[in-house]
């Protein structure tokens, strides 16, 4: 769903299931972006005509998923192992997805200067890859990865890379995954992956 702010009104669009969106909350939305000074709230649902499935739709994880706490992932290594697993397994997906049509609608209303701006909950960089210029990832991004040791960016294809070589057998494995890149994996798998360590640190 997609939600619009204008001052201190805000309307949402949800699809329904048949897929067709009420038409007067149609009418009311472009009533308020035609006043312009709108901001543009997206969550997962933006993203599901790219692939990436989202929380509760279809080809969402049956069981839900705990999100990983830092101070967990900082102090667990078995927890930066199982992350890291379930991250190489479900990068594919992320990567092949494209920006749709609702990404590009959304590109094109911030060129005509109806958009003050756009706020995403998503991490998919599907709305910077499509051509938002004035973006706010609640969440940051997954585009890139920093070491904990020295601070230091590797983009995220390249540490896939690297993370591939350590696990060939995870390379083009099926998995269920979710809008995060999160797949599902058997603990099997979580307990035998290898971490990859800092190109600049060894950390």
């Amino acid at each position: 769903s997609v939600a619009i702010v204008h001052d201190r009104s805000m309307t949402s669009a949800p699809v329904p299931p048949s897929g067709e969106a009420d038409p007067e909350l149609i009418s009311d939305m472009a009533d308020l972006l035609r006043r312009g000074d709108v901001t543009v709230l997206t969550g997962a649902g933006c993203s599901t005509e790219s692939g990436i499935p989202d929380y509760r739709g279809e080809g969402a994880a049956k069981k839900a998923r705990a999100p990983v706490k830092f101070t967990t992932f900082v102090r667990d290594p078995m927890a930066r192992r199982r992350y890291w697993a379930r991250s190489a397994v479900g990068w594919r997906q992320l990567t092949e997805a494209v920006p749709n049509p609702a990404h590009e609608a959304l590109v094109k209303m911030e060129q005509a200067g109806l958009l003050t701006g756009l706020i995403t909950q998503n991490v998919d960089g599907l709305h910077r890859r499509a051509g938002h210029e004035n973006l706010i990832e609640l969440h940051g991004g997954l585009e890139q990865v920093r070491c904990l040791s020295c601070s230091k960016l590797e983009p995220r294809d390249e540490l896939q890379d690297r993370l591939l070589e350590l696990n060939p057998k995870l390379a083009g494995l099926p998995a269920i995954t979710g809008p995060d890149g999160d797949a599902e994996l058997d603990d099997e798998l979580v307990l035998g992956f290898e971490v990859a360590t800092c190109l600049h640190c060894n950390g």
